[in-house]
């Protein structure tokens, strides 16, 4: 059997993208996802009924969609290459393309944050 013990310290050592990286693989090789509580459950006939249900309905990441620049393309622009690191071609292309994600799969709050920066550079924007 595994070491709990070292296997925990591992994960806790986990850096942010590895630990999207596991999850990624949790999920698609063994259908292994995150509950809401950070717990991990099974997907299917392992999870609890309703309890299940109302885990996997809360949703604890978003994609911040980009649906139009506005008025001010300019600010958006400088925004969206604030918030992505994308150049300057790169962030103009994706504002004028409209209907495009600038960050997916981030926290509710870093989502909130980016949407309120955006809207006050004057784009149009929502959270899914």
């Amino acid at each position: 059997m595994a070491d709990l013990k070292k296997l925990a310290e591992e994960i806790v050592g986990l850096t942010l993208l590895e630990a999207a990286e596991l999850k990624k693989i949790l999920k698609d090789e063994y259908g292994i996802e995150p509950a809401a509580g950070g717990a991990v459950m099974m997907a299917g006939p392992a999870a609890g009924g309703d309890a299940g249900a109302a885990a996997a309905e809360e949703q604890t990441e978003f994609d911040v969609i980009l649906k139009a620049a506005g008025a001010q393309k300019i600010n958006v622009i400088k925004e969206v290459r604030a918030i992505t690191g994308l150049g300057l071609k790169e962030a103009k292309d994706l504002v004028e393309a409209g209907g495009k994600a600038v960050k997916e799969g981030v926290s509710k709050a870093e989502a909130e944050e980016i949407q309120k920066k955006l809207t006050d550079a004057g784009a149009e924007v929502e959270l899914k």
